[in-house]
């Protein structure tokens, strides 16, 4: 497979680097592509040496797979055209909404990539989400969910996380906390506003929540509310889910449950201090969940559960991954001789 990576220089695009190279997907040459300010630039990969292209819509489009790692107005300009003639996978949301564009998490949906070339990757929170909401609605149903999430700086990409370290050691230090990336100051600090406010008093980030668990469980009339919220963390988003289900339920089933579901482990016992937090969840491909309990207010059809997802991995790279596999284990990847 030749494979392109555009928005290399990012965050999410250096990890898909890694999870590439580490699940061994089939890569026979990768071209990084990103602006004209960190064209040049020499990375060291598990294939060699690469320099850093900017990008062009002919080189990127001369891949068999190309990765977008790149902003939503960027992605709806480009990635109809590379689709043509690579396999596109768009981190942004540009495409999440369109009728005819597949938003896929291969352990649920795989079977909705169909001969799609261009295939949107879900909202990290979404994604770390559906895992555990997906055995839960096979067995159950759902009714409602509610979701608390506890969102880590990376969902801001490198400049987030480099501006919580940055303002932490200037707090640290006895200055005054300073904001670039956020709304407020985000050392020592929670902001109840990521992505901008709705007409419905929701944000836009708390209403892809609902928009796409809807679409990836095939669930239109699912009842689902999030709040999100920034945290002082580096990595992993963190989620306290309420769930209602249309049948009853018990916790036991439902630890059992995920204890065998795809993308998912079950990190829940609170005697021994063990639960989920993004100390553990950081740089693990499997979504934690624990704390899993009967809900009073929903009673025998209620269930609580916390759960902490590395945005990176599972919300961003690695499933963008699982994606292209997916399709290529479908043979649905463009041909793969392609000359290099």
């Amino acid at each position: 497979m030749h494979v392109g990576i555009v928005g290399a220089s990012g965050a999410v695009g250096e990890e898909l680097v890694s999870v590439l190279a580490r699940r061994r997907f089939p890569v026979t040459r990768i071209d990084l592509f990103a602006s004209e300010r960190s064209a040049g630039k020499t990375v060291t990969t598990p294939w060699g040496e690469r320099t850093v292209q900017a990008y062009s819509a002919a080189a990127a489009g001369a891949c068999d797979v190309v990765f977008l790692a790149v902003s939503g107005s960027f992605a709806e300009a480009e990635a109809p055209t590379l689709a043509r003639t690579a396999l596109v996978i768009d981190n942004s949301s540009a495409f999440r909404y369109h009728a005819d564009v597949p938003l896929v998490v291969p352990e649920i949906n795989a079977d909705t990539i169909g001969d799609a070339m261009l295939i949107a990757n879900p909202n990290c929170t979404t994604a770390v989400l559906v895992v555990a909401l997906d055995p839960i609605q096979r067995a159950f149903g759902l009714e409602r969910v509610i979701v608390s999430s506890y969102q880590a700086t990376s969902g801001a990409g490198q400049a987030g996380m480099e501006e919580l370290i940055r303002e932490t050691g200037r707090v640290l230090a006895g200055e005054t906390a300073a904001n670039d990336v956020f709304q407020h100051p985000i050392a020592f600090n929670l902001i109840p506003h990521i992505d901008v406010f709705q007409p419905n008093g929701y944000t836009k980030e708390e209403m892809k929540v609902a928009w796409e668990s809807r679409k990836i469980l095939r669930q239109d009339d699912l009842k689902i509310s999030c709040t999100a919220v920034r945290v002082p963390t580096l990595r992993v988003h963190s989620e306290a889910v309420t769930i209602e289900t249309k049948r009853p339920v018990t916790p036991d089933e439902v630890r059992a449950l995920l204890a065998s579901a795809p993308g998912v482990v079950v990190v829940d016992d609170p005697a021994a201090r063990q639960y989920p937090m993004p100390k553990t969840a950081t740089g693990r491909d499997d979504v934690e969940v624990g704390r899993i309990r009967r809900n009073d207010v929903f009673g025998d059809h209620g269930i609580d559960l916390f759960l902490c997802g590395d945005q990176l991995l599972k919300g961003a790279a690695l499933n963008a991954v699982q994606i292209a596999e997916a399709a290529l284990a479908q043979g649905r990847l463009p041909g793969t001789q392609r000359a290099a």
